[in-house]
């Protein structure tokens, strides 16, 4: 078995810090054994995107499923602009209200092998 990938420093945007720092949680728990994911940061406003981006030099930046599609495009125009090849998502508007924190860990452990190893 190869040792995990990374380690991936990621800030995430999201309007709930505390459940943001959860649901990672699970999902960096869930793919420990293929990659070494750290949370560094969250954003709670989309203006704290630069400075944040700056500061950490993420590789990978999360947006979270309260912001619209213009938004999340905004949110990752921002992030390209501090670091160009940051990995960006973008978690589906609604799906944490609609099928709730469960449905988010398990659609991201879909998606991120295959960004991370874009």
């Amino acid at each position: 078995m190869s040792a995990p990938k990374g380690p991936f420093h990621l800030v995430t945007v999201n309007t709930a810090p505390e459940r943001a720092k959860r649901l990672i949680g699970r999902l960096v728990e869930a793919l420990k054994d293929q990659y070494t994911i750290i949370h560094v940061d969250n954003c709670e406003k989309i203006d704290e995107v630069e400075g944040k981006v700056k500061e950490h030099n993420p590789e990978v930046l999360f947006s979270a499923s309260m912001w619209s599609a213009e938004e999340a495009k905004q949110i990752h125009d921002i992030a390209r602009s501090v670091r160009p090849d940051i990995k960006l998502h973008a978690i589906p508007e609604g799906l944490q209200v609609e099928r709730g924190p469960d449905a988010i860990v398990e659609y991201l452990c879909e998606k991120v092998p295959g960004l991370l190893d874009s």
